[in-house]
């Protein structure tokens, strides 16, 4: 029997689910990993520390622990850390938000991975969460950003969907994209069965900013850093890269 979930359930609440899906639909985090640590050791080749903001259940963040002696994540989706500090158990993860995370430490690379970055509002916010990321850099500290898609390159009504099964746990996804204003706005649905639950079905709305990359690079050099827009080694929209000169 399909039931529609009570609750107001999103997929970050669900952190098992995420990753059966993406774990299901292949994504390379290992591969995405090594292209990252590449660019921090030809700019930081000391690097020895390293923060993923917007970790998600860790997939990139796994790889990172095994690159650098210190490693650690933080996030604000409860759901999203449980499966995390689960299944890297060594590794900090904390609670906190990319526009304003305190740290108590400095960092000799920052990540923002799988676009991690698009759930921001505004120029401001991007402004605010460059700035924080900065502030948490050694001296020539490098920050490394994967963007959402830019207005020119979005892909308007775009429809996805995937079946997989992982375990014992079977997860459906569909989802529809369009563009409103200055965001994408993207509605999924997922339909989840499993052997001691049954089938359940839940959805939501994910909104993410089109910011351009003109917008990018300028809260880059705001923040203090220099800044290249890397691509043709990563999918998706490639990366933003920059080196820590100033503090704002």
């Amino acid at each position: 029997m399909l039931q529609d979930t009570a609750e107001d359930i999103g997929i970050y609440d669900v952190g098992d689910v995420y990753d059966a899906i993406y774990h299901g639909r292949g994504k390379d985090y290992r591969h995405e990993t090594e292209v990252v640590v590449r660019h921090i050791r030809a700019r930081k080749p000391e690097a020895a520390a390293v923060l993923d903001v917007g970790c998600g259940t860790g997939g990139h963040l796994r790889f990172l622990a095994e690159e650098f002696p210190h490693a650690e994540g933080i996030d604000l989706a409860e759901g999203m850390r449980e499966v995390a500090r689960r299944e890297l158990p060594g590794v900090p993860v904390h609670a906190g938000d990319m526009r304003d995370f305190a740290m108590g430490r400095r960092y000799d690379a920052i990540v923002c991975l799988f676009c991690a970055v698009g759930n921001l509002s505004g120029t401001g916010e991007l402004d605010r969460t460059l700035a924080a990321m900065a502030r948490h850099l050694t001296p020539g500290g490098v920050i490394v950003l994967e963007p959402w898609w830019f207005p020119e390159n979005f892909t308007p009504g775009h429809v996805g969907g995937s079946v997989i099964t992982s375990g014992a746990r079977t997860v459906a996804r569909v989802s529809h994209t369009v563009r409103t204003g200055d965001f994408s706005s993207m509605e999924v649905h997922y339909v989840v069965a499993e052997p001691g639950t049954g089938v359940r079905h839940f959805s939501d709305v994910h909104p993410m900013a089109l910011y351009t990359r003109e917008q990018y690079e300028a809260a880059f050099r705001r923040a203090g850093c220099t800044v290249e827009h890397i691509t043709g080694e990563y999918d998706g929209n490639g990366l933003f890269v920059g080196v820590q000169r100033w503090l704002p």
